[in-house]
């Protein structure tokens, strides 16, 4: 640890950075404990140690602060300041720092302690410092200036402490997937106080496109963490930069890694930082979103991973999604226009001065670095605030429109004739957007965020605002769908379903469901009943057909009538391996009636196969200690390509893989592994285990790890 800096010149003798006090003080010792990293708005100590005594109005004393390309005190990337501070500055300086020297300093020896405030404003980055005295000029120090949560003058400033050590401090987290009737979550290690992440952060800031450009008025554009936040955006991805992750939605993920393997972000971080900034293969939305978290956590912009369930892709701009079923034996057609099963998003805190100077629209941001709509020309979206969601404030930036259609969007649903013609079969207004879900505050308790982003479905108010946002912006949109058909009313079904389950739906058994039917009429319904089963991607794109079969039954009056619905894991497995969840789907049609086209649904999430991980709840720091992971396969099948992944901030390096033998039926796999606790405090340590018919299994275990 190196706390001092000695310079042999007639002026400075020594500096004493602080360095544990200041970082401490700074909640940034987490980050290192070698490297000087501040918060602004906060002041810092320094010591210095002259070969002379200290006369102020003989030699006074000038500290300059610089940072980026050409810096200037008019972009607020340079800063002149002083004892007694009276340097001169231009008269549009912006981002002034100050300096005060300590009542216990003294000059007759030369040893002054310093009081260094970067102003709430800076550009955030990495600054030197340096000291001017008697007509010499000392590097003083290279330092870390972060965005401050804890300053009230701080834009980023996030009142509640609680809040704070989650939404910033917090390296673990939950992210929450499958579909809104199968919600599962898996952890994530945000790891933003990992090794070299402070420069792995800033590089990012500096292979974006606008740096490039401009690179003085980039770096001073990052005193606003509205500007910066979008720049993260849009490096998460690579879709039209040297961004961090490559997208991928499709098997075979060939030349990467599947998206569902990664347990964290700092492996993809370091990968992309140590492989020249290049892409890394591959993510999907959920591992973009937590990569972001984890990049705005540590530059001090507090974050939280959001999950939205029955998620709208918009395409064509009209607040209406198209989601068209095929009749037996027929192809359904494309849509612009998609549902997936969830899709995970970023929230940032900040302030938005850029909207209103009342607050009104303070407070949380949505920020999606998942490459699908450019904004402005470029693939980033937000920060949308949550607030001008909920009210349908539609006309305001950045990107309020595409969320608001994430979240709100009517869906009709048509059905494809043989002939090509299509049938409206059902008008909803409340399927899109549930569950919005995010990690509890200091818990592993899923928190339903749902009522920030809309009011109740279904009432007055939710409706006014849909037809407001419609009016303010969408209106530049497709004005209808199908010709405007949506408008037409449909009459009152006399049929009504429901799928149930007979057991829960798990990897590796069939899967067992039944369709029930009932009808208020007071007469007998025959039936035609289609039920087909595919197998889906997460983002509502069909991966293959499992099955399919037609049923002729006779619905009675006031009965239920129940269909047994059986998909074999011998016939899902193999479509199975690369997709993420299986779409059962029955069509029914009233013979006596055809006009009368019912539908259900149903999204099935399997849940893994059990995996069982026992680690010690307490270790000891610099400590070896073990864990055991047990596996049993429960398939006539033998697992091949079998490998365990581990990894944890503060428990592991990096990430350790181990690749297992071949695992026939009803053999068990037991594996014992030791780990060197390197950081103390509650850590998490996460597994991954993945073959050939299961992928990616994953469990994880709170290590505290106490000194001694």
């Amino acid at each position: 640890m190196f706390l001092y800096i000695f310079v042999f010149l007639s002026v400075l003798k020594e500096v004493d950075l602080h360095i544990k006090t200041n970082n401490t003080e700074h909640h940034t010792s987490e980050i290192s404990e070698e490297q000087l990293i501040v918060r602004r708005g906060q002041p810092f100590t320094l010591t210095l140690k002259l070969t002379q005594p200290f006369n102020p109005d003989l030699h006074p004393l000038t500290i300059i602060a610089v940072t980026g390309e050409n810096p200037s005190e008019n972009l607020g990337t340079k800063s002149c300041f002083g004892i007694p501070d009276s340097v001169k500055r231009s008269p549009s300086a912006k981002a002034v720092w100050k300096v005060e020297l300590h009542k216990n300093s003294s000059s007759l020896t030369g040893v002054l302690i310093l009081t260094i405030t970067p102003p709430a404003v800076s550009p955030i980055g990495e600054y030197e410092l340096s000291v001017k005295h008697r007509e010499e000029e000392t590097s003083l120090a290279t330092l870390v200036v972060l965005f401050n949560p804890w300053c009230p003058d701080d834009s980023v400033f996030l009142p509640d402490e609680k809040e704070r050590q989650e939404y910033v401090m917090n390296e673990h987290g939950t992210i929450y997937k499958g579909s809104g009737n199968y919600i599962s979550s898996m952890s994530w290690d945000f790891g933003q106080f990992e090794e070299n992440m402070v420069k792995i952060c800033l590089t990012l800031l500096d292979m974006n496109h606008k740096h490039f450009k401009e690179p003085a008025k980039d770096v001073s554009a990052r005193c606003d963490p509205i500007y910066v936040s979008r720049v993260i955006s849009a490096m998460i991805n690579s879709e039209d930069d040297r961004g961090v992750l490559e997208g991928r939605w499709t098997g075979p993920f060939y030349g990467g890694v599947a998206p569902s393997h990664w347990n964290g972000s700092h492996a993809i971080l370091k990968h992309w930082y140590n492989i020249g900034c290049h892409p890394v293969k591959y993510g999907q939305c959920w591992v973009f979103a937590g990569v972001m978290c984890s990049v705005m956590r540590l530059l001090g912009i507090p974050c939280r991973v959001i999950t939205n369930y029955q998620s709208a892709h918009d395409n064509n701009r009209n607040l209406i999604i198209d989601v068209y079923h095929a009749d037996y034996g027929v192809r359904a057609k494309e849509s612009k226009d998609s549902v997936w099963n969830f899709h995970v998003w970023v929230e940032g805190w900040m302030r938005r001065p850029d909207l209103t100077k009342d607050g009104t629209y303070d407070g949380w941001q949505v920020l999606d670095p998942t490459p699908q709509e450019m904004s402005d020309g470029v693939f980033c979206c937000g920060p949308a605030s949550v607030k001008a969601i909920l009210n349908g404030d539609t006309h305001l930036k950045y990107d309020v429109p595409f969320v608001f259609a994430e979240v709100n969007a009517d869906c009709v649903d048509w059905l494809v004739k043989a002939d090509g013609s299509k049938v409206k079969i059902f008008s909803d207004t409340k399927r899109i957007g549930q569950n919005i879900s995010t990690k509890y505050i200091g818990s592993n308790k899923r928190w339903n965020i749902t009522d920030n982003y809309k009011h109740r479905e279904g009432s007055e108010t939710e409706r006014e605002i849909f037809k407001q946002a419609i009016t303010r912006d969408f209106s530049r949109g497709e004005k209808d769908s199908e010709n405007g058909e949506t408008e037409e009313k449909l009459p009152p079904p006399e049929v009504f379903m429901r799928f149930e389950e007979v057991s829960k739906p798990m990897d590796g058994k069939d899967v067992s469901l039944r369709l029930v039917l009932h009808s208020e009429s007071s007469v007998a319904r025959p039936l035609s009943i289609n039920i087909s089963v595919q197998a889906m991607k997460y983002n509502g794109s069909p991966a293959a057909n499992i099955q399919t079969e037609v049923k002729e039954e006779t619905l009675e009056p006031g009965k239920e009538l129940s269909i047994p619905v059986l998909v074999p894991f011998s016939v899902y497995h193999k479509h199975m391996v690369e997709s993420d969840n299986i779409k059962v789907s029955a069509v029914v049609t009233d013979k006596e009636k055809p006009e009368n086209t019912y539908l259900a649904v149903d999204n099935v999430v399997l849940q893994d196969p059990p995996i069982s991980l026992t680690v010690p709840s307490e270790v000891k720091l610099y400590r070896e200690a073990s864990g055991e992971v047990v596996f049993t396969n429960l398939v006539d099948k033998t697992l091949t390509d079998c490998t365990l992944t581990l990894s944890g901030s503060g428990l592991f390096r990096e990430e350790f893989e181990v690749k297992l033998p071949d695992l026939p039926p009803n053999r068990r796999l037991r594996i014992k592994f030791p780990f060197f606790p390197h950081k103390a405090g509650k850590k998490t340590l996460i597994i991954d285990f993945d073959c050939s018919t299961f992928r990616d299994i994953k469990a994880s275990h709170t290590v505290n790890v106490t000194e001694d």
